[in-house]
């Protein structure tokens, strides 16, 4: 049968990686600051030219708990950070976790009813942004329980050198902060730190909750996922443990979002719990990606394939040399046999001796929990379980498992299994469920299969779901917000593929009655868009219908505009002449 634990597979692959770790059951701070005693005089983080020594974030993440503890944050409270990789969303987010708070991470790109949803589902009485998002947070924070918003800047963590510099660029286009603003600038909170007389540290132990994430879950909606210490922690661990050619000092190029589980999971907590140095990217282009790589000789990056298809097209990586490479990552979505072809290619061409490895997992594991091994690929395959990670494969919404070979739903089992789906008690019911072998499986909704060496193969998502640059829209909700404009009687989301993307959001409306299709109608409802759904998720189109298709028992046949779309496509790419 197809159950996979991690004992064998990586045996004989790799030669050196354990089949089974010692985990660590304290918290991710206390996993931090066990590092930092060792190596206090290494570089843990570099932001924008300006380095940070483990004892230095050690020193501002324990200044930043005490002005948490100031401001009334206690064990257990939920403080939403909604920020980039920067050096404020480190130690906060390691701040929270030394109160005994929880971390609740999201997009600060979120639409404002997002943002508000956000705050509202984890229940936040402290947000922390930046004061480019201060007016989004402002206008809805009458509707939430929020009490203190501190407003941090990213010149506060500039060199002065480079702090003029934006100051006369990116600093100019800020809209400006009103002087009565109920806000505690960032300069304000660190000296409320001096305030805290008492003791500020919280024991935690890894089956805690410390970090809410968020993700539509196997039915589309956006839930928060409760993640602990320990999901974090043996993450950190299993990662290291699959790449033995990882050395302290290590520098990983850090500009996956820290609200992410990959960026935050991977790219930050990882590198900070093993002696690394994340070299921190609050915004980025597939050109700075690029320069950053080669300024910094960085010796792992992780990508989506977006990311991957764009840095292939750049003239400017023309003759570089990226030999200091020991690892490229590719997650978040189906890396292709030809993309990864030509990104193998691309990394020979410019002295790397390795390749790109495929992960793959969901954020109810934080990440990923399976990766292909540094010296064995399999075409389409996502690699091996993670140490002490378990997956199997079962004919889906069942236990019933599958032969080798045979394609059904994948479950995974481990150490950064989530705790549950927030104020969602029978979804995740429905998701975590334990089993006769005495283990808690994910019942991912996903689809694939496993050959008898152990190789997964992921081939699809049971789930509807649109992955566009790497991030996960739901069709339902972006549905949901179309159909309660006044203008819109019924609307269908839908993926249409692209060459950068991978897929691109296109809705479809049908008007309501007497609601004429035009230009004016089509405005209205995309600014409605605009103010409920993030960017990346906006829809680059949308088209009027008079009747949608519709399934045999009513529903809207969204597979038929998909089959529509691609023959669409198609058509665009034949050459002319052809019949």
């Amino acid at each position: 049968m197809s159950t996979i634990a991690a004992k064998m597979p990586w045996k004989g692959h790799t030669g050196d990686v354990p089949m089974h770790l010692e985990y660590f059951e304290g918290s991710m701070f206390e996993a931090v600051d066990a590092i930092a005693r060792k190596y206090p005089n290494q570089v843990a983080f570099d932001f924008m030219g300006k380095p940070t020594t483990y004892r230095q974030m050690v020193q501002k993440i324990e200044i930043c708990a005490k002005a948490l503890k100031t401001i009334g944050v206690r064990e257990g409270d939920k403080v939403t950070i909604a920020m980039p990789n920067c050096p404020q969303s480190i130690f906060l987010f390691y701040a929270i976790n030394l109160v005994g708070g929880i971390a609740n991470m999201i997009h600060p790109l979120s639409a404002e009813k997002e943002i508000e949803f956000y705050l509202n589902e984890s229940g936040s009485v402290t947000a922390i942004t930046l004061d480019q998002f201060y007016h989004k947070f402002e206008r809805v924070r009458k509707n939430t329980k929020v009490v203190n918003l501190v407003i941090a800047s990213i010149r506060d963590e500039l060199s002065k050198p480079i702090k003029a510099g934006y100051m006369l660029t990116e600093g100019r286009k800020q809209e400006k902060i009103p002087k009565d603003a109920p806000v505690i600038l960032w300069q304000d909170f660190i000296r409320l730190s001096r305030c805290c007389f008492y003791d500020y540290r919280v024991e935690r132990t890894g089956d805690d909750p410390a970090v809410i994430l968020y993700s539509g879950g196997t039915t589309g909606t956006t839930k928060g996922i409760v993640l602990t210490n320990k999901n974090f922690n043996a993450l950190g661990q299993q990662v290291v443990a699959a790449n033995p050619m990882f050395r302290p000092g290590d520098k990983m190029l850090a500009a996956m979002p820290i609200f992410h589980g990959f960026g935050l999971g991977v790219c930050i907590h990882t590198m900070l719990i093993n002696g690394g140095r994340c070299i921190l990217v609050p915004r980025f282009t597939p050109k700075s990606y690029a320069k950053d790589l080669v300024k910094h000789r960085c010796n792992f990056i992780a990508g989506v394939p977006t990311l991957y298809e764009a840095l292939l097209r750049l003239p400017d990586m023309k003759g570089k040399d990226l030999s200091c490479l020991k690892g490229v990552f590719s997650g978040g979505d189906s890396l292709s046999v030809e993309l990864k072809k030509k990104l193998d290619k691309f990394l020979y061409d410019h002295k790397a001796v390795i390749q790109v490895r495929e992960g793959y997992g969901t954020t109810e594991t934080v990440t990923a929990c399976c990766l292909t091994p540094p010296h064995m690929y399999k075409e389409g395959s996502i690699g091996l379980p993670f140490p002490d990670t378990y997956i199997k494969i079962v004919t889906p919404d069942t236990e019933e498992e599958l032969p080798y070979g045979e394609e059904g739903e994948i479950l995974l089992a481990g150490p950064t299994v989530m705790k549950e789906y927030m104020h969602h008690p029978e979804e995740t019911e429905r998701t975590l469920r334990r089993h006769a072998d005495g283990l808690t499986w994910v019942h991912t909704g996903d689809l694939g299969k496993m050959d008898e060496e152990g190789f997964v193969y992921f081939k699809g998502r049971a789930k509807r779901m649109i992955i566009t640059s790497g991030y996960n829209v739901y069709p339902a909700q972006i549905e949901n917000i179309l159909d309660a404009h006044e203008l819109v009687q019924m609307s269908c989301v839908i993926g249409v593929p692209d060459s950068y993307k991978m897929q691109k959001v296109k809705a479809f409306v049908k008007p309501a009655a007497g609601v004429e299709a035009t230009e004016e109608t089509r405005q209205a409802i995309l600014d409605h868009c605009r103010r409920h759904v993030a960017k990346y998720a906006m829809p680059y189109d949308l088209e009027f219908r008079e009747e949608m298709p519709k399934t045999l028992v009513g529903k809207v046949a969204y597979r038929v505009l998909e089959e529509e779309e691609l023959a669409k496509l198609v058509a665009q790419q034949e050459p002319a002449g052809v019949n």
